[in-house]
């Protein structure tokens, strides 16, 4: 049963509320959540006053609170993460409105706001790629400028910004790209060739180009050059996309006897292995990535090779106990 002086002094706080005393409003529901801290009404009517007088941190906390009280009650998630969006923490705006969505999936306040605030994530995104294309511009550096273009072409395409630049930019990148393939031995051309087919997802066709690359500095005797890695690699990844992981298994092994702490191709002969149940050598190669430093694993890495192991793991004793 709701503390009926709790009440009376919520049913105070609405009064002031409506009459735009604020202040006052905080007051008695401050005066409520003493008696009751439980009841997230007291803090979520606070949160709104403090939305009413800008004081959004204040606002952010007494959101928190309510969440606090009662993690059901989804007007508590709206409440942080409008404060969090004054506050200018989108990230954490969006992880709040996730974690809404997740008690009450259909709320509209939330999923309307989830979708403004990814729309602005995105223009922000594209206003940055814009203003870093344009500075390498300004030094003269075309390559960087056209990439960056492109990445922001991927998230607003026809914007007329855009398009004004690219229209600057590509037939300069056009030109140095005709001036640098002309350039390329044949072997570098298989393999650009190839890094083109793969872009496109014609992976048969990248693993042509990338064996002909391979075959001729096989002949060459320079298997053991970054171009050969390369190759080697990007032909791994190839065989991996079509399932072909015996031949993934032996591009990496290639790879590796070269650099042998070459994470991408450690990862992907794993991750092969397990696709051929070769379960005992995936684990050896993901322990070999988690026993390396994590900064140059890099989080993503740490977090895939770390769930891989638990789950070879698994298997590897189910196997055991099955004899």
């Amino acid at each position: 049963m709701p503390n009926a002086a709790a009440e009376s002094l919520k049913a105070q706080g609405n009064q002031f509320f409506k009459g735009g005393q604020y202040e006052a409003a905080i007051g008695k529901y401050k005066e409520a959540t003493a008696i009751d801290s439980s009841v997230p009404a007291y803090w979520s009517n606070m949160a709104a006053c403090h939305e009413k007088l800008k004081q959004y941190e204040e606002m952010a906390n007494a959101a928190r609170e309510c969440i606090k009280a009662d993690r059901s009650f989804v007007k508590g998630y709206f409440r942080l993460a409008t404060a969090q969006k004054a506050l200018n923490d989108l990230a954490g705006c969006i992880k709040t409105l996730e974690s809404g969505l997740g008690v009450q999936s259909n709320n509209p306040d939330l999923k309307k706001m989830k979708k403004e605030l990814i729309e602005l994530q995105r223009g922000e995104q594209v206003a940055a790629y814009c203003a870093k294309a344009n500075e390498f511009m300004t030094n003269g550096d075309i390559p960087n400028a056209m990439k960056q273009l492109e990445l922001a072409s991927r998230l607003d395409a026809g914007n007329p910004d855009i398009e004004t630049m690219m229209s600057k930019v590509k037939p300069k990148f056009e030109a140095l790209e005709a001036r640098r393939k002309a350039s390329l031995s044949s072997t570098e051309l298989h393999k650009e060739r190839g890094d083109e087919a793969y872009k496109n997802a014609n992976f048969e066709g990248a693993i042509d180009h990338y064996s002909k690359c391979i075959e001729t500095l096989q002949n060459e005797g320079k298997t053991g050059t970054p171009l050969a890695l390369k190759a080697y690699s990007n032909r791994a990844a190839c065989y991996k996309q079509i399932s072909n992981f015996d031949g993934t298994i032996s591009d990496c092994t290639a790879v590796l006897e070269v650099e042998p702490e070459n994470i991408k191709a450690l990862i992907r002969r794993a991750q092969a292995f397990e696709g051929v149940e070769r379960y005992r050598f995936a684990l050896q190669d993901v322990k070999t990535v988690l026993s390396m430093p994590f900064h140059k694993v890099g989080k993503q890495n740490f977090d895939l090779c770390n769930g891989m192991q638990h789950r070879l793991n698994r298997t590897v004793q189910q196997l055991k106990a099955m004899g």
